[in-house]
């Protein structure tokens, strides 16, 4: 991110704390960082701590003379390269949604031509009250990236989502977004008003308490896709094994660790429009887990393993099916002959097939082949979000086509 110009709009919310830190994160990569602080958010925080940790002065009035002369506010939202809100509270969100401009911040928000990246914090009820979430809705299908909210306890005493997401996980947002790559572009938001669930990742059965089985899966597409369902307008839940990974901006994920978890977190977030199942599920699990650490001794220990269930086959099989229901095929030989016998065996409608003897497991690129009963399209060997781009605008394509049947 170096040399990358932040405009951080601060909203006036107890995380504002947390914007201390992430200020320190940026100016570590060397980013340069422009702070906008509301009225309310100097009640959280003192602009003296927001100006020493960003090193550059902070805006906080719209009137302003010396500013103004230059029109200082259209200045500020035009030379950053991202501008980033956090706190956002449902205040900042509910002026940005419908276009007020009453001060700085607001106006900036108005007046811009970035991309805008929020961070929500706000009580559970009120990140719930339909109201927000016509906003939040609205600002999906503008192109506002979101990162968070999360799920857990708040200042108020309350639980459930509406906490602000952790500075790391805010700065790999940033990331995401400084990165994307404009030219494969999702025209308007082809997913708007539509709901996508996702599965990224592997999943561990567990032998011991220390020991699991499990696959070589880093997330790293799952993951991408599921940001890319947001970007194009998309309501995405995103269902992730482990994996050393930020959870996607814009995105509701939900961590589990073993396939039955998988697949029950999946039938909590259907029903949905499409599902894209890009987890490597187990195949097996231990039929008695052992309660203390397996010892060595004169002979191994025999495992006695059970099938597990299968989430893609379930999906497809549900009363809730999905209009568009999409498979990953990862093979080591035959790849379009495997791929075409799991379309046919699970009841999808699109298997995206990869050669994972080709050195992609864990890398940022793949080469992909897209399987249906259609036909096969081989892709070029890409970058892995761009993969990911091209992928949901095939899909919205798929969807609008079956729509117009």
């Amino acid at each position: 991110m170096k040399g990358k110009r932040i405009l951080l709009v601060i909203g006036g919310g107890i995380a504002a704390y947390k914007v201390l830190e992430l200020i320190r994160r940026l100016r570590e990569q060397d980013a340069s960082v422009s702070p906008v602080m509301t009225k309310a958010a100097k009640e959280f925080i003192t602009p003296l701590s927001v100006a020493s940790l960003s090193g550059n002065r902070v805006f906080d009035d719209l009137f302003s003379l010396t500013d103004e002369m230059e029109i200082g506010h259209i200045e500020l939202s035009r030379a950053a390269d991202l501008v980033v809100v956090a706190p956002a509270t449902a205040d900042l969100l509910a002026k940005l949604a419908h276009g007020l401009a009453d001060d700085l911040a607001s106006t900036l928000l108005l007046a811009t031509d970035k991309k805008i990246l929020v961070a929500p914090a706000m009580n559970v009820r009120m990140w719930e009250n339909p109201a927000t979430r016509r906003n939040v809705a609205s600002l999906r299908r503008d192109g506002v990236l979101f990162v968070g909210p999360e799920v857990g306890d708040m200042a108020c005493g309350e639980y459930g989502a509406g906490r602000m997401s952790e500075p790391a996980a805010i700065l790999a947002a940033i990331e995401d977004a400084l990165r994307s790559d404009t030219r494969i572009a999702l025209p308007g938001q082809p997913l708007a008003g539509r709901r996508v669930v996702v599965t990224s990742g592997p999943t561990r059965e567990p032998i011991d308490p220390l020991r699991y089985l499990g696959n070589a899966s880093s997330g790293k597409q799952g993951h991408a896709v599921a940001a890319a369902a947001a970007r194009a307008g998309a309501e995405v839940v995103l269902v992730s094994g482990p994996v050393a990974l930020p959870d996607p901006a814009g995105v509701r994920t939900r961590h589990v660790t073993t396939a039955t978890e998988m697949l029950a977190a999946v039938e909590a977030a259907l029903p949905a429009d499409m599902f894209i199942a890009a987890a490597a599920v187990a195949d097996w699990r231990v039929a008695d887990v052992a309660a203390q650490k397996l010892k060595k001794g004169a002979q191994a220990p025999v495992l006695r393993l059970v099938e597990n269930p299968d989430v893609l086959t379930h999906v497809a099989q549900s009363p809730a099916r999905p209009r568009l229901i999409v498979g990953f095929a990862a093979e080591t030989e035959n790849l379009i002959d495997n791929a075409r016998a799991k379309l046919a065996a699970k009841g999808c409608d699109v298997i995206v097939a990869n050669d994972v003897g080709e050195d992609v497991l864990g890398q940022d690129e793949n080469q992909v082949t897209i399987i249906t009963r259609a036909g096969t399209e081989i892709w070029p060997r890409m970058r892995k979000d761009h993969v990911a781009l091209k992928l949901v605008a095939y899909l919205s394509k798929l969807m609008e086509a079956d729509r117009a049947r």
